[in-house]
């Protein structure tokens, strides 16, 4: 398989932390956003929205959006439940990383480490609208947490990874963590997992 990707992206950080876990091979395609390497015509022959990350599996087709990945990879894995309640559980909470989370908290750690918004009173309220919505989703985990050792059935999911990799690096957003104990010993119990790997291991072909 291949795994094209920006390195800095938690959405394609979901996929490499998932594929760690299973112990899987791949070969690594850095994308730099930045310079519009999703925009060009090879690339958006593998994806129509010019966004990453995409697999590319073996067969040569190409799956796009981060938590299709997940679910496509953790079939038939100890990362996806067997029970359909249990699955449309961990669904319910990847739409909420995606609609409520993800835009909120990777957003503004966007802005803020590529310097890309202006200091105008416009932006400022921007990313303080973003920062409240932000806050608003993490509050929403710590409720759940503070009963819950992972977000579903008490098993490590595909539901912790797709939360966990904009979650951990939310400070770069400006958000305070210490304010959500159960978030924060949360995201040690997924430190903990095995074969677990941080945000900035992607240079390898292959997984540890």
């Amino acid at each position: 398989m291949k795994l094209y990707d920006d390195p800095m992206s938690g959405n394609g950080y979901k996929v490499r932390l998932l594929l760690s876990h299973l112990g899987l091979s791949y070969q690594y395609i850095p994308i730099d956003i930045l310079r519009g390497e999703s925009r060009t015509e090879a690339f958006l022959q593998k994806n129509l929205n010019g966004r990453i990350p995409v697999l590319e599996l073996d067969d040569g087709s190409h799956l796009a959006e981060s938590n299709a990945i997940l679910y496509f990879l953790s079939q038939g894995t100890e990362y996806w439940p067997a029970e359909r309640y249990t699955q449309a559980q961990v669904m319910q909470w990847l739409f909420f990383e995606q609609y409520s989370h993800e835009p909120n908290i990777a957003t503004p750690r966007f802005w803020l480490k590529t310097g890309i918004l202006d200091d105008t009173p416009f932006n400022t309220e921007l990313l303080t609208q973003k920062q409240r919505a932000g806050n608003q989703a993490l509050a929403v985990m710590n409720q759940h947490l503070a009963s819950h050792t992972f977000f579903v059935s008490e098993r490590y999911s595909i539901a912790d990874i797709a939360l966990y990799a904009y979650t951990h690096v939310a400070g770069e957003g400006g958000f305070e963590l210490s304010q959500y104990p159960a978030v924060v010993a949360w995201l040690q119990r997924v430190r903990e997992q095995p074969r677990h790997i941080t945000i900035d291991h992607w240079s390898a072909a292959t997984p540890p």
